[in-house]
C-alpha cells in the first residue's frame, strides 16, 4: 500500500506574521523574531507536521511546506 500525505504551506514572515490556511499569527513585541517562528513550528510538530522544504521569497520571507501521514479512511 502507497503512503498517502496531506500538506499544509504556510507563508512566514519573520518580522512577525505567518499565514497558515487563512489563520494569521503575528509575534508579540516582547518575542525574538526565531523564538516566534520555532513556536509555531512545535505547534505543528505536535500535530504531527514535519517541515520538507522552504521556498525563500526575499530575505525575510518564505513558504514552509509540511506533510504528514493522511490518517486511513474509514471502511464503507
Amino acid at each position: 500500500m502507497n503512503q498517502k500525505w496531506e500538506h499544509k504551506v504556510c507563508y512566514v514572515d519573520f518580522r512577525g506574521r505567518i499565514s497558515a490556511e487563512g489563520a494569521e499569527y503575528i509575534r508579540k513585541p516582547e518575542e525574538h523574531r526565531s523564538g516566534f517562528v520555532r513556536k509555531y513550528l512545535d505547534i505543528l510538530g505536535e500535530d504531527g507536521w514535519e517541515l520538507v522544504g522552504i521556498h525563500h521569497l526575499r530575505q525575510e520571507n518564505a513558504y514552509f511546506i509540511f506533510r504528514r501521514p493522511k490518517a486511513a479512511e474509514a471502511a464503507a
